[in-house]
């Protein structure tokens, strides 16, 4: 069968149908040395997905900064959401008992169909963090319900999506007794560590998988919008796990031994699904870095869109004869006055590293990119002519 990765779409998807910001970058601990080298995983991609383009129907809301102060989760936290359980510190069932008062469900519904999917909740007002395709249905004239872990239910609103990091934030209006939860950093993860997935697959609420950290810097190309003359798909910058994940989990937490959100489940890999069936879980799930998710989560409360670094170049996979490199990014054009052009990089030039990350196609410079913002200086490391050179670029923004 041929791999695919897919977003994971809802539940029953019918086919019809200011925050604080995160820490600097220098005040992050350095990564394990086993992260670097990003791969392409090549994937077709599914139905139920990402969509590309403008916010579209998304309801923009401000957030007062004294109501929000004490709660908010858009931060790296050390306090502890731990609920004095007897389970041993770092095991499974204690990071459960931890982190599930801050996870919901998400049910959405439109007239021709709906879906499921599950959501972190950022504050005590209702804010939710969730995947976009989770909620992208409801974007035009549909609803999203939103249920704790205590069963209480209410409506919600979508305060801001963007679909090039499907990534969605709503407010559940009237919900009592959520509990924030506690962002880490997914700057200082590394292969191998342990941790928890939490969501709802299938529709089943508050289930709890676990795993490890199986690779990172995953460029991940899924989606599969059903919108008409959209962009189908997006390209994530993916924390890689083998903790069960199934559709249902979209927009769930996966969580560390210590009990902060790492990631944001979005995407699966899968070994294709039968006609009317959907993919599930084999192994390979990926989440959304949450040091990625706070910034754009950030931006959807503080405006309902989101701005993205841009190299302002259009690339494809390097190939035997591109400047004598068989692997990187080749340069098939540059905009004028981008910030490709600044830096001196031409036309067919092959970039083959973002500082000191590998670049080996075209998606894996896109996640190379994306995981930095507009005004980032990052070092180019390219092949023209056979010759390597470096140069120095500061990333524009796909807000011109």
């Amino acid at each position: 069968m041929t791999n695919t990765t897919d977003t994971l779409p809802p539940y029953r998807a019918y086919p019809e149908g200011p925050l604080p910001d995160a820490p600097p970058p220098s005040a992050r601990r350095q990564r394990h040395s086993g992260r670097r080298g990003a791969a392409l995983l090549a994937a077709t991609a599914l139905a139920a997905g990402l969509v590309g383009g403008g916010v579209g129907a998304a309801v923009t809301a401000a957030v007062d900064d004294d109501a929000r102060a004490p709660f908010s989760a858009l931060e790296v936290r050390t306090a502890s959401n731990a609920t004095g359980q007897d389970a041993p510190a770092g095991s499974v069932e204690q990071v459960a008992a931890s982190v599930l008062p801050s996870v919901v469900s998400l049910a959405v519904r439109t007239s021709t169909g709906g879906g499921e999917g599950t959501g972190v909740v950022l504050d005590t007002d209702g804010l939710i963090l969730t995947n976009n395709h989770v909620v992208e249905p409801a974007a035009d004239g549909g609803s999203v319900t939103v249920t704790s872990n205590d069963g209480s239910s209410a409506p919600a609103r979508i305060i801001g999506r963007d679909p090039v990091t499907d990534l969605a934030v709503v407010r559940a209006d009237g919900l009592a007794g959520l509990v924030p939860a506690r962002l880490g950093d997914s700057e200082s993860l590394a292969v191998g560590e342990d941790v928890v997935a939490i969501g709802s697959p299938l529709g089943l609420s508050g289930t709890v998988t676990s795993g490890i950290v199986s690779a990172l810097d995953r460029p991940v190309r899924a989606g599969g919008s059903r919108s008409p003359g959209q962009d189908s798909t997006s390209v994530i910058d993916a924390i890689q796990t083998d903790a069960a994940v199934n559709p249902g989990n979209s927009g769930g937490p996966l969580v560390d031994r210590g009990g902060a959100v790492v990631g944001i489940n979005s995407a699966i890999a899968s070994l294709g699904a039968g006609a009317g069936g959907q993919a599930g879980s084999i192994g390979l799930g990926f989440a959304i870095p949450i040091d990625q998710a706070r910034e754009i989560a950030r931006q959807l409360v503080d405006s309902g869109t989101a701005e993205h670094a841009q190299l302002g170049v259009s690339v494809g996979d390097a190939g035997v004869g591109s400047s004598g490199v068989s692997s990187g990014a080749a340069i098939a054009s540059v905009q004028p006055d981008a910030a490709a052009a600044d830096a001196g990089l031409r036309d067919g030039d092959v970039l083959r590293k973002v500082d000191d990350r590998r670049v080996d196609s075209a998606d894996a410079l896109i996640a190379a990119v994306r995981s930095h913002r507009a005004g980032d200086q990052v070092t180019v490391t390219y092949v023209r002519d056979g010759d390597t050179r470096t140069t120095t670029v500061t990333l524009g923004s796909d807000r011109g």
